[in-house]
């Protein structure tokens, strides 16, 4: 009788192993399509990434003779003249000045509101945060025109003090969206325990749950840099005075040159030094970006 049993169920467990591996295998056939498209995108965005690597260090006549054949030299006079003769050096410094202020500030101002946002049940909580995800819907195209009109009635346009402030509001909506979730996510005992200790609400935020959220805050801070690392549309509104361009300006003021001068290997160079510190970090931190956007989704 025992024997039979065993049998029968052997039989079913063997019976059921063909069906979930063909169910297995028709979710990987469905999948497949989607591999391919990313697959094939990954492929030409990477070749167009190296073919303009190495097209910056050619010369003209080697660019326009073949457009895929390695330069038979390196000229590195391409980026000196973008650096100094192009003005990207200053432009550069503009970009780190303004991004980098942007992203402290974002900071600085989007902790301590996800913090209360998250932790403290009070009227009209829900709504804000509403607002918040909303914010982050609004294209910046329909923004120009209010923020041209606010920062010229603040006597702030054509200043990287102006285009740092538009940076930093432009950036809240989606940094206190994603570091709510990593509020969400950290254990009401820390905060009982430190109220016990006699800690103050403001000691418990710096002291014990700003520092627990600090991959969130890692994570942030690489998605708006390169967000705004590469704005062009808010500073090409906002700032006309030459010295005060950022990088991206730059290069689009670099190709209207080059168009006149036929030096492209020249303006390769300025995308290239656009480019370098976004693929820099994104490289170098992609598995914190990954961490981080993990850890703050897994709050259910």
């Amino acid at each position: 009788m025992a024997n039979g049993k065993i049998q029968r169920t052997s039989s079913s467990v063997l019976s059921a192993q063909p069906f979930s591996l063909g169910r297995k295998l028709v979710k990987q056939l469905a999948e497949l399509p989607y591999y391919i498209i990313l697959g094939a995108w990954s492929v030409f965005t990477i070749f167009t990434f190296i073919w303009l690597i190495y097209s910056s260090f050619k010369n003209n006549q080697e660019l326009f003779a073949n457009v895929w054949k390695l330069p038979a030299s390196l000229h590195w006079q391409n980026y000196n003249t973008a650096w100094v003769s192009a003005q990207m050096g200053t432009y550069f410094l503009n970009s780190v000045w303004v991004v980098g202020a942007s992203i402290v500030l974002t900071i600085a101002l989007s902790a301590p509101a996800s913090y209360v946002l998250a932790r403290r049940t009070f009227f009209g909580n829900t709504g804000i945060v509403t607002l918040f995800i909303m914010g982050m819907a609004i294209p910046h195209q329909l923004l120009l025109v209010p923020i041209f009109i606010l920062l010229n009635n603040m006597h702030l346009i054509n200043t990287l003090s102006g285009l740092i402030l538009v940076y930093t509001a432009v950036s809240l909506p989606f940094t206190i969206f994603l570091l709510i979730g990593f509020y969400k996510t950290l254990p009401t005992e820390l905060e009982e325990s430190a109220a016990i200790d006699g800690a103050s609400e403001f000691v418990t935020f710096i002291k014990i749950m700003f520092p627990l959220t600090l991959p969130g805050i890692i994570t942030a801070a690489i998605l708006n840099f390169i967000t705004l690392w590469s704005e062009y549309m808010l500073a090409l509104v906002l700032i006309n005075d030459n010295a005060k361009r950022t990088l991206s300006l730059g290069v689009y003021n670099l190709k209207n040159t080059m168009t006149f001068t036929s030096d492209w290997v020249g303006m390769f160079a300025g995308v290239v030094i656009l480019m370098i510190p976004s693929v820099i970090i994104f490289v170098a931190l992609s598995e914190k970006i990954t961490s981080g956007m993990t850890v703050g989704a897994t709050k259910g």
